[in-house]
């Protein structure tokens, strides 16, 4: 998670109607929360902005509460603001997201400054505090935060799974999908507003439609958004590996607009350490899992999560992950420490590896994950792709290949006294030069 920013107001007299600042902390599901929260507001004609440095009459903090890092992130940004609003800088303090709901009592006990504290599926409850009403027919239709030419598509909330180490049911319930036919109506909402790249996110993408139409159905619903004119990626995130539906490696094979990336969580390799975590999978499963995608979709992307620390996770466990990880060498892999979350299964373990060997590990695995991203770029050099352009940054244009997904992965950067480019569109790049996780690129005519 990113370090808190100090925000600076200069409350001054304000004319006319409030001004609201919503800051979003935690993930890309968090945001779109607060998107939809953002579009109900500027409906009612409520002057809003999105993380505004300007002074602001209302501010409303979306939190996240999945590991330590991100709790204390939001505790201390909700104290952050909390002060501006004792020393009379702010009018109104809310709170709403995951540790809100998780954590509601405590935080009304603690920290009494901040106004009303709501839970995750309470926007019609916050936007009372403004004296307006839910507009149902919104559904579908979304101020996004994002650059204008990329949006993530929300597919479902909660989660039936029950990993021991992760509290996101607790905070979110139980799964439910959203239909085909409102998330193609919102596809179209956001492609007419120049949206090209689709992020389809869940808590867990796999058993999206298991509720609504009796059977997995994500490759239905793939397969109805490319037909959406102007959306030209759908990129897919967060997908649970036990009982994958392979369906899904067809769809992606068959559809060019369905990226050759999938971004799947493993968490870790250990048969023991796998079943303790409640994964429903074994390391050969999930060798197995990967062999299959690959033959498949030969210029698929895999990314994927580890995490690192378990209780019981001794150093063979760890051992047997680095192999695994080497053997598999994943496009994409990121790490997370184990954090020892109260309600869960795997609290009422022993949290019996030090935050130091946490670290340690952590970063061992970072170190042979960082050889394997060189060895892949440098292999890239000479080659040809597809680049959107997300930014310009400094002397260079910023954009992404089709097995990049934004903030988390590998970036492709075209010097900019070279070329004048568009953020937004999609120009063909040679690779001439790659770092770890960079690659350099110019266009090819």
């Amino acid at each position: 998670m990113g370090s808190i920013v100090i925000r600076f107001f200069m409350k001054t007299k304000r004319l006319g109607k409030e001004k609201v600042n919503v800051i979003t902390l935690g993930c890309s599901k968090n945001l779109v929360d607060s998107e939809n929260l953002i579009t109900q507001l500027e409906a009612n004609d409520v002057d809003v902005d999105h993380e505004s440095q300007e002074d602001a009459d209302v501010v409303i903090i979306n939190t996240c509460g999945f590991i330590d890092l991100a709790k204390e992130e939001s505790v201390n940004t909700i104290l952050e603001f909390a002060e501006l609003k004792k020393k009379e800088k702010i009018d109104k303090l809310y709170v709403t997201g995951c540790l809100s709901q998780r954590y509601k009592d405590n935080l009304e006990e603690e920290i009494p400054e901040v106004d009303a504290y709501f839970g995750t599926v309470e926007l019609p409850a916050l936007l009372e505090k403004f004296d307006i009403d839910y507009k149902h027919e919104l559904i579908g239709q979304r101020s996004i935060t994002t650059p204008q030419h990329y949006a993530y598509l929300k597919i479902s909330e909660g989660c039936n799974r029950t990993c021991s180490f992760c509290a996101i049911p607790l905070m979110r319930g139980k799964h439910i999908s959203r239909t085909i036919e409102s998330l193609v109506e919102e596809a179209k909402n956001l492609a007419r507003h120049g949206v090209k790249e689709l992020m389809l996110i869940a808590q867990e993408l796999t058993y999206y439609g298991l509720d609504l139409y009796k059977r997995r159905s994500l490759p239905e619903l793939l397969d109805a958004l490319c037909e959406v004119d102007g959306i030209e990626w759908i990129r897919l995130h967060y997908a649970y590996p036990s009982k994958f539906p392979k369906e899904i490696f067809e769809v992606m094979a068959r559809q060019p607009k369905v990226c050759n990336y999938l971004d799947i969580p493993l968490q870790h390799a250990s048969d023991k350490v796998l079943h303790a975590m409640k994964r429903q999978i074994t390391q050969q499963e999930q060798r197995e899992l990967i062999t299959f995608a690959r033959k498949q979709v030969p210029n698929i992307a895999i990314r994927t999560t580890m995490l690192i620390g378990f209780p019981g996770e001794t150093e063979e466990d760890f051992e047997q992950l680095c192999t695994f990880v080497e053997e598999m060498q994943f496009e994409r892999l990121g790490v997370f420490q184990y954090s020892h979350e109260e309600d869960t299964s795997g609290f009422e373990l022993d949290d019996d590896v030090s935050s130091e060997e946490k670290a340690r590990r952590a970063n061992a695995l970072m170190e042979i994950q960082q050889s394997i991203s060189f060895r892949k770029n440098q292999g890239k050099i000479g080659q040809t792709f597809k680049v959107l352009i997300d930014r310009k940054e400094g002397s260079y244009f910023i954009g992404r290949t089709e097995s990049d997904s934004p903030e988390v992965d590998n970036e492709v950067l075209i010097a900019a006294k070279e070329h004048y480019l568009r953020v937004g569109d999609f120009v063909k790049t040679t690779i001439i030069d790659a770092e770890e996780f960079d690659l350099y690129g110019e266009l090819t005519t």
